[in-house]
């Protein structure tokens, strides 16, 4: 018996174990031990030991809490580690399976995260996921409004509304600076239908004006150079509608 102690103290000291001696001293043929056992690699940030006790605990104990516990779990670790494909993947398979446990609201938070962490940097790359994001941080804010996490959701999804409005007008302007008008009425109308008071209107609306009266679209052309002249008179986008429309 005093040697195994020994050789455990050796163990200890050394660190040849990976999971410490704080993890033998748990029972790993338990729900509760083996689930102990997974955080203490969460906790030290080991993330892929972490993820495979995790999914040890889900498999060996189907049927307890913990394996419940383990799956989310598993979704949190690929969100602390940026994975955050892999974590939207989880996140969506945790809600699917377990639509009424007590923090949705979490989950859902952390899922909306995880596609709006996915989203470029800069408008002119894929936004492809930002439609996806809206559609999650909106579903947190509409199902959980008194959620924690309604005041993260809400700034977030409202920057990616606007990273999408900027890529409307990046688009409209690529057509409008190459004089391709045509395009470029379809990308101002379409931005300034969609995306209202985001700061762009007044150049929507100053590029729906010029573009439809260089494809010879009169009536269009005047009923939008009426609209700027209400909502932004004297502005520099009036000026220059003004001097497309002489």
């Amino acid at each position: 018996m005093l040697k195994t102690l020994r050789v455990m103290t050796l163990i200890c000291a050394t660190g040849l174990l990976m999971s410490g001696c704080s993890s033998m001293e748990r029972n790993s043929d338990t729900p509760e031990g083996a689930f102990a056992i997974a955080e203490e690699f969460d906790k030290s940030e080991r993330y892929e030991e972490a993820i495979r006790r995790y999914t040890e605990v889900k498999n060996k104990f189907p049927y307890s809490n913990y394996a419940t516990k383990a799956e989310l779990a598993v979704a949190d670790v690929y969100y602390k580690q940026e994975s955050y494909a892999e974590a939207q993947v989880a996140y969506q398979m945790f809600k699917e399976l377990h639509p009424t446990v007590p923090n949705s609201d979490y989950v859902q938070y952390r899922l909306g995260m995880s596609y709006f962490n996915q989203l470029p940097s800069t408008i002119d790359r894929d936004l492809s996921l930002a439609n996806d994001t809206i559609l999650n941080l909106t579903d947190l804010i509409r199902k959980y409004p008194n959620s924690e996490y309604v005041k993260e959701a809400s700034e977030k999804r409202s920057a990616t509304i606007k990273m999408l409005a900027e890529k409307e007008d990046y688009i409209g302007n690529f057509y409008f600076i190459r004089e391709i008008y045509g395009s470029a009425l379809k990308r101002y109308e379409g931005l300034y239908a969609n995306y209202k008071n985001l700061g762009l209107d007044a150049r929507a609306l100053s590029r729906i004006v010029i573009s439809a009266k260089k494809i010879g679209d009169e009536p269009k052309a005047k009923k939008y150079m009426a609209i700027l002249s209400s909502d932004f008179p004297g502005s520099s986008e009036l000026k220059q509608a003004e001097k497309e429309m002489k």
